[in-house]
């Protein structure tokens, strides 16, 4: 019997956000689900480890998404409770910054961080007995890549190296031009530094892809960092700025890094192939010229 419409089912955890009918304003995917990511204590601790709220990957619980409606800090409590979380990422031409996603020690950085390298090491800082105690690891592999994203996924695998403290993904499209945040990274390799802004602009189109803009200072080994909004969630990537004037950053939006973790296995990385993870074949060539000697004879 055609009913003259097609039901489409999407499962519940697929969902990021849906609009009630009413108009009444939209609720967020996990609201009043059972361990929702409002009873975590600081950054990625809570009872059973990773998993609270929704996670990327079909439900894999890869990282954590906040509620956005968490109260509003101040940057002094924030740098502190995200610290652990935000790494240094070394490699032989240089360094960057970064920030774990869950207790198993996957991270995230640019993909031009480590461009060309495998020979990569991840620095951590974990404040024990109130004193901050740096960790150097030289077992990190690379998982995933996408050089458009300007996005690298790489997992530090020397064993007994966790569990560590992660950071908790928001949303960039609830932020307000003028809104302050806030990012951690290593500046001219100047760890844990601290810089504060607002953004600028929510859109900023450079080379066909859109940017948050902000006025965060952003430096050479800020790249792979990650850009809290004044809830402690991470909101973009900061991965670049204009080097001829002040006050001009730019990040990823945390969305197309969700995306990027979603689809981690379509960008696995496999160092067997130098043109990972992508292949890009030469376009045929147009066949004219045999019917055109063929119509001479």
């Amino acid at each position: 019997m055609d009913l003259g419409y097609t039901v489409l089912v999407v499962p519940r955890r697929e969902v990021t956000f849906w609009r009630r009918g009413d108009g009444e304003g939209s609720v967020r995917a996990g609201d009043g689900v059972q361990g929702d990511v409002a009873g975590l204590d600081g950054v990625g601790r809570m009872e059973g480890g990773v998993g609270s709220g929704l996670a990327g990957g079909a439900g894999d619980r890869f990282y954590v998404v906040a509620d956005g409606d968490l109260p509003l800090r101040n940057v002094r409590e924030l740098a502190e409770e995200v610290g652990e979380a935000v790494v240094q990422v070394r490699t032989p031409a240089g360094l960057g910054s970064g920030f774990i996603l869950n207790e198993e020690g996957y991270l995230l950085t640019n993909f031009h961080v480590i461009e060309g390298e495998n020979d990569i090491r991840v620095e951590v800082f974990r404040r024990r007995g109130g004193q901050l105690e740096r960790t150097l690891y030289r077992s990190v592999r690379i998982v995933a890549l996408n050089k458009f994203f300007d996005l690298a996924l790489l997992k530090v695998e020397e064993p007994g190296a966790g569990p560590f403290r992660y950071v908790r993904l928001g949303d960039s499209r609830r932020l307000t031009v003028g809104e302050r945040v806030f990012a951690v990274g290593s500046p001219l390799g100047l760890e844990r530094t601290v810089t504060e802004g607002i953004v600028s602009t929510k859109a900023r189109e450079l080379q066909g892809v859109l940017y948050l803009q902000t006025t965060a200072p952003i430096n050479p080994g800020n790249s792979g960092g990650p850009l809290f909004d004044m809830r402690g969630l991470v909101v973009g990537v900061t991965n670049m700025k204009i080097t001829f004037g002040e006050g001009l950053g730019f990040a990823i939006p945390v969305e197309r890094v969700r995306e990027f973790l979603d689809h981690r296995e379509a960008f696995a990385y496999d160092n067997s192939n130098p043109n990972s993870p992508y292949r890009y074949l030469p376009a045929p060539r147009r066949a004219i010229e045999e019917p055109d000697r063929a119509a001479r004879e």
